[in-house]
């Protein structure tokens, strides 16, 4: 059972929601708006919310920006755009994941149940008590904060997590299936959505695919993040401050 937020203006699809997730045993709260929803969200614990964009007082876009300024809660876009480009801005801006609409409630049951698997994997891992150095970054997992060359990172919730996992095994050529299995907790996936990640923590690195400091892709085999030449390797396992 999982505490859900709908937010959903549509007086039609948001009641078939609700019943469909009281029916499967979820905790629901509904509202209509994107200032209801960050109310709700400043004011209740919730397992994850099911945001839609057309709503009528803000975009669902600048919503979900909005909500990740004060909550890690998975979102899950519902949404009746399918423009690639957007949905791969929603991902960047820290959508967990989106369904086109018209969708099944099978559809929505199953990509909830991988969002909230991910998410409690993630809440059940005890974080590690030292920092990761590579070259010029320093990675904290137990307070969640990286920095470059001392200057710190603004990082999303995956970005980091991504970033993360690949500087405990600096050198390594890690492959796609691995990422998603551990840094997505998914069997399977589309590469589209590791190849968008890399992409902006890139650009927070301040490199580009052609011209890599960190995070060298090997096409067709997977990534690896390593130091800069002529930089100091670290320490692969972290060190105490």
């Amino acid at each position: 059972m999982a505490r859900v937020l709908v937010v959903e203006d549509d007086q039609f699809v948001r009641s078939a929601l609700i019943r469909h997730l009281t029916e499967a045993s979820h905790t629901v709260r509904s509202v209509g708006t994107a200032l209801e929803a960050l109310r709700e969200v400043a004011h209740f614990r919730f397992d994850v919310v099911i945001l839609d964009l057309g709503l009528p007082d803000l975009d669902g876009s600048e919503a979900l920006k909005m909500l990740r300024g004060i909550t890690d809660v998975p979102v899950i876009i519902a949404t009746a755009r399918d423009d690639e480009a957007e949905i791969v801005r929603l991902l960047n801006d820290g959508a967990d994941d989106y369904l086109t609409k018209p969708f099944s409630v099978e559809h929505l049951s199953a990509r909830m149940a991988a969002v909230l698997r991910r998410s409690r994997a993630a809440g059940d891992q005890p974080p590690p008590s030292r920092v990761i150095r590579v070259g010029g970054l320093a990675i904290d997992p137990l307070r969640r904060q990286a920095e470059l060359d001392g200057v710190s990172l603004d990082l999303t919730r995956r970005e980091f997590d991504l970033l993360t996992f690949l500087a405990g095994r600096p050198g390594v050529v890690v492959a796609r299936r691995e990422l998603l299995a551990e840094v997505w907790q998914q069997s399977y996936g589309d590469d589209q959505t590791i190849d968008v990640h890399l992409s902006w923590l890139r650009r927070k690195l301040g490199e580009t695919a052609a011209r890599p400091r960190y995070l060298h892709t090997l096409r067709g085999v997977g990534v690896k993040l390593e130091p800069p030449s002529g930089s100091p390797s670290g320490h692969p396992r972290g060190q105490h401050r």
